[in-house]
């Protein structure tokens, strides 16, 4: 037997709970995992509160990241007793996930532990730190280097944000933080933003274009706010957009992009190859030290998880929340 936040929608309507189930209900794939921690994301907190149709399978239990040790496998890749991670793939969504003791998963989805990581420091980094390092790597890949000038982070206090101004800023880029929490702003400033601006700044209806000051951009909002932040890139700058906290819609014009040369970078971290993962994981060690990640981290219980999955929704959640499965 074992604990997970388990799914399910039936003619009574939609449920979300912790639950002790046998491992008889697992799902029949190749690797058999002892978890050790998972996360708490936005997308997690829609499954748990059903206030999106995030998840499609039902029954199904929730968490998109994990992080644990193999106990068994049919699969010539892992063997017991390994350390693995997983992440997006469509777990919590399409596929049993990680908020759970134990997890059966796709060979295919799963990846071996960087070596001198932790299952705790994975998950405090977890899909929102992982987004943000591919943004990173997007950005670099546009040779956007720090003497460019400044990076615009947006939804600053969010996981993907909060990440992100970790990264840049242990990277030596200087790094402006946007968000709604400006009594935040010494907590930013602690991670390493070197100013702070009021969302409201790029959340309205703006011009097609304004005065380029943004080397580059990593979005995780969308909507006005992404659409303002290419308005004001510089020639040649880059946009990595990963998020549409704002919304999906994307009011601009095709002016940045054609006579700036700005280049607008969408971030697929669920699907993507295993080589780019273990591209991104690499870095960790180096760019998101968990002396910084426990600035932006708690660590809390499946119970726990369960409480503060509706803050999410209301923007009361800042940083990394890690979920120790066994506490």
């Amino acid at each position: 037997m074992f604990n997970a936040i388990y799914i399910n929608k039936d003619d009574d309507g939609y449920h979300a709970g912790l639950r002790e189930l046998d491992e008889s209900v697992l799902p029949d794939e190749d690797v058999f995992i002892a978890v050790e921690y998972s996360t708490l994301n936005y997308k997690d907190a829609l499954a748990i509160t059903g206030k999106s149709p995030v998840v499609r399978n039902f029954p199904l239990v929730a968490g998109i990241d994990l992080a644990g040790k193999v106990l068994e496998s049919r699969s010539n890749k892992f063997k017991a007793g390994d350390a693995v991670l997983v992440n997006g793939w469509g777990l919590g969504e399409q596929y049993w996930g990680g908020l759970s003791q134990k997890a059966r998963v796709d060979s295919h989805f799963v990846q071996k532990m960087p070596a001198g990581l932790t299952s705790k420091h994975a998950m405090a980094v977890g899909t929102a730190g992982y987004t943000a390092m591919l943004c990173v790597l997007a950005l670099e890949s546009q040779n956007i280097t720090p003497d460019k000038g400044e990076i615009l982070v947006t939804g600053a206090n969010g996981g993907v944000g909060s990440t992100a101004i970790v990264i840049l800023s242990q990277l030596g880029y200087d790094v402006v933080a946007s968000t709604g929490r400006l009594e935040q702003a010494d907590a930013l400033k602690a991670l390493g933003a070197k100013e702070v601006v009021d969302r409201a700044t790029l959340s309205e209806p703006g011009r097609p274009l304004t005065k380029e000051r943004w080397a580059g951009v990593v979005d995780s909002v969308g909507s006005h706010t992404l659409a303002n932040a290419c308005a004001a890139t510089q020639s040649e700058g880059a946009v990595a957009a990963c998020g549409l906290a704002q919304g999906m819609d994307f009011p601009a014009t095709v002016a940045p992009f054609i006579l700036r040369g700005v280049k607008l970078m969408g971030i697929n971290s669920v699907t993507q190859s295993m080589e780019v993962r273990e591209k991104a994981w690499s870095r960790v060690i180096d760019d998101l030290p968990a002396d910084r990640l426990d600035k932006i981290s708690q660590v809390v219980s499946l119970a726990d998880a369960l409480g503060i999955a509706p803050q999410f929704l209301s923007g009361q959640v800042q940083g990394r929340i890690v979920v120790d499965v066994n506490r």
